[in-house]
């Protein structure tokens, strides 16, 4: 089980990584946002050992942090 949480984890980051490749519209603060919002996510989900309720909690004090580094 440990196993398949770091393979999705990983391939998580690899998506987030992707698709922030598409994103050359968007300004340093929305990248900011985006890239903080992910980390945070991903650090969620590992402090709290999978739970959703982290992930998401995770993404988003990582996307208020990332925001007001871009500003």
């Amino acid at each position: 089980m440990k196993t398949f949480q770091d393979f999705a984890i990983g391939a998580v980051v690899v998506l987030v990584l992707l698709g922030l490749g598409g994103c050359e519209n968007m300004t340093r603060q929305q990248k900011d946002t985006a890239i903080g919002a992910g980390v945070g996510a991903v650090g969620g989900n590992v402090l709290t050992g999978g739970s959703a309720l982290g992930t998401v909690g995770g993404a988003a004090v990582g996307g208020v942090v990332g925001h007001e580094i871009g500003k």
